[in-house]
């Protein structure tokens, strides 16, 4: 059990450290936060600062996907799920209902911040066969582009990942500094904003 709380709050501190300082945080310093006075406390448990940022995504992801699946699954069922804004709906509203948990505070802005590491990027972890709802959806808004050449429509969906996270991110940095409150209408905000950038029209 010890084992087990030790590596929750490494993670924890990790999460938060990385979120506010960076992926170059040292490693000494995350140990520090979680009370380890042994500075190689991190690698004891992930081997490496890419195992940390690796177990911090894992640990949230499957939450993530569940509710992808059962949101899939729902709108499969009324006809919706290639729609556009669902899709994107689909994307955003699993991390807005992680963050606004008492007990996640910084993980929408630690992804902002490894948004372009490869445990990010690496389509065969994030889209692979235990990530089917994301392989999905993706593959979906892909199809809802198919009038953009292939150049374009991959390069909307990249500035589209990186929109939505900074969105995500800038939300909850609100929330945790008190300047707003929850509300029902924001994850229909947020998706707006991001299908508007998906609809932008091109030019010759």
């Amino acid at each position: 059990m010890l084992i087990t709380d030790s590596r929750g709050i490494l993670l924890d501190a990790g999460e938060r450290l990385i979120a506010e300082r960076g992926v170059d945080v040292p490693l000494r310093d995350i140990a520090a936060a979680a009370g380890h006075r042994n500075n190689s406390a991190v690698h004891y448990y992930f081997d490496s600062r890419t195992g940390l940022i690796e177990a911090i995504v894992e640990r949230r992801m499957n939450t993530l996907e569940n509710r992808r699946m059962q949101l899939l699954a729902r709108h499969e069922a009324d006809g919706t799920a290639n729609d556009l804004d669902t899709l994107v709906t689909m994307l955003v509203t699993p991390i807005l209902d992680l963050i606004t948990e008492p007990e996640v505070t910084h993980y929408g802005r630690f992804l902002d911040v490894v948004r372009a590491h490869p445990v990010v990027t690496d389509a065969s972890r994030l889209a692979g066969a235990d990530r089917a709802a994301v392989r999905i959806i993706a593959t979906r808004l892909a199809a809802t582009l198919t009038h953009l050449p292939a150049r374009r429509r991959r390069q909307r969906l990249e500035t589209m990942t990186t929109v939505m996270f900074a969105l995500i991110a800038d939300y909850e940095r609100t929330l945790e500094s008190g300047t707003r409150t929850p509300h029902p209408d924001d994850a229909t905000e947020i998706v707006a904003m991001v299908v508007a950038m998906l609809h932008v029209p091109t030019h010759p």
